[in-house]
């Protein structure tokens, strides 16, 4: 148990911190639309540590002008926090902030047993509750029977491009040739070095991503989950950023750790569940098929070229498909969409995503750096046409560096777009 005077001392402490936030001065996020204010739902944002989930929270709030109370449980002082101290916190806030405060923004909260019963008893109350987390868990299994449906998920990434662009004053609406040249310093910046907001100001961009991967392994992932095996822990998550974008060989894992199969599936399920990783299945209309073939791709870009011993980040191509599909994943977030690879066989040519609302394919995406070579060309075309025909989706696009126009092969449409454009439109209006 923590005793009531260090929690109040805890808590007047980062009342004070809020008070300088300058929500104005904060780069705007296409999630700050996603909370409903006018429901009786726990808003809850989870994502990646260090995405600015927490910042994110606070601008809302202050740009609406509301009253709030807030608890960040992520302090080393709390850290023995237990269920039965909830309600010593609860006394805390009243006393800091008022027995009337309507909101109450519970930071970092999933490490705490039994938090969800306590969300759920404010929520009774009247109580308007934001929470953060940075584990997928936080939203499956007892929080979801417990909440009933009372919350409100807002997922949410490290920058997007644009939201780079805007953090960095990058003109992305200018035609002139400077700023077609300032877009696209801007976008080997990114992809080099990723969109953790913390990160964009800093010289030691490798001492921060190193940390940050340790504070995830370490806080969200072997703490949460009792690993032992920390040091295989470390290398399989290592072994996954350098190798993004390519299909998860579980066999091959297994001998190349010397663990079993089930160890490594567990591990990349905790990955994936930190938000380290995201995994991508494999477009089949057999559930098993769909379980089982998997591609890994890593939150941010800047994980890859920022760590000791770092050699995965030469191929641009992989860089630009990885960027790519944490887009998507912005884009469908909030339209209740699905992203898949496509490959129906070892021998057929792959379609790096498909778009589906439920079995309906809505867009075939392929992603080339450089066309330029008439047999990439040939590759990546074909590739979407053979799909089209299987798919019954005539909704083509490729998605490469320098280019933008529509061609027409076999009586097919192909969208090719340049890279900035697609990464700098919101969503894709053909979803509609």
């Amino acid at each position: 148990m923590v005793s009531e005077k260090i929690i109040l001392q805890v808590l007047a402490e980062q009342r004070d911190e809020i008070r300088n936030y300058q929500p104005g001065k904060l780069v705007s996020r296409k999630e700050e639309s996603y909370f409903e204010w006018d429901s009786n739902l726990a808003q809850v944002v989870i994502g990646v540590r260090r995405s600015g989930k927490s910042t994110l929270c606070h601008k809302v709030l202050q740009d609406r002008g509301v009253r709030y109370a807030y608890v960040n449980l992520d302090d080393d002082r709390l850290a023995d926090i237990k269920t039965e101290d909830l309600n010593t916190i609860l006394s805390c806030v009243y006393q800091l902030y008022g027995t009337d405060v309507p909101y109450l923004f519970l930071d970092e909260i999933q490490d705490v047993d039994g938090w969800y019963l306590f969300v759920n008893r404010l929520l009774r109350s009247d109580l308007k509750v934001f929470v953060t987390g940075s584990n997928a868990k936080l939203l499956s299994g007892e929080l979801a029977t417990h909440l009933t449906g009372r919350y409100n998920e807002i997922r949410l990434f490290p920058f997007s491009f644009s939201e780079y662009c805007s953090f960095h004053h990058i003109d992305t609406s200018g035609l002139s040739t400077k700023a077609d040249a300032e877009k696209k310093t801007a976008f080997f910046s990114y992809i080099n070095n990723g969109g953790f907001p913390e990160m964009q100001n800093l010289r030691n961009k490798r001492g921060y991503i190193e940390g940050l991967i340790e504070a995830i392994l370490q806080k969200d992932i072997q703490k949460r989950f009792k690993i032992r095996n920390v040091e295989a822990l470390r290398k399989i998550a290592h072994h996954v950023i350098d190798n993004s974008c390519h299909e998860v060989n579980f066999d091959e894992l297994s001998k190349m750790f010397n663990l079993s199969d089930k160890t490594i599936r567990k591990y990349l399920s905790y990955l994936q569940q930190a938000f380290l990783v995201q995994v991508l299945n494999k477009h089949s209309f057999k559930s098993m098929e769909r379980i089982r073939n998997t591609k890994s791709y890593i939150v941010d870009p800047g994980l890859q070229n920022n760590r000791e011993n770092s050699m995965a980040a030469e191929n641009i191509g992989w860089r630009l498909e990885n960027v790519v599909y944490i887009d998507l994943l912005r884009k469908c977030a909030n339209e209740f969409l699905d992203v898949y690879y496509y490959k129906p066989g070892p021998k057929n040519k792959e379609v790096d995503f498909v778009v589906c609302e439920r079995s309906r394919a809505l867009e075939l995406i392929q992603v080339a750096y450089d066309i330029d070579s008439p047999k990439t060309f040939k590759r990546e075309t074909s590739a979407l046409i053979a799909a089209s025909d299987a798919l019954q989706c005539s909704n083509l696009t490729l998605v490469a560096f320098a280019e933008t126009r529509d061609l027409e092969i076999d009586g097919k449409v192909i969208h090719i777009k340049s890279a900035l454009d697609w990464l700098l439109t919101e969503k894709d209006n053909n979803w509609l």
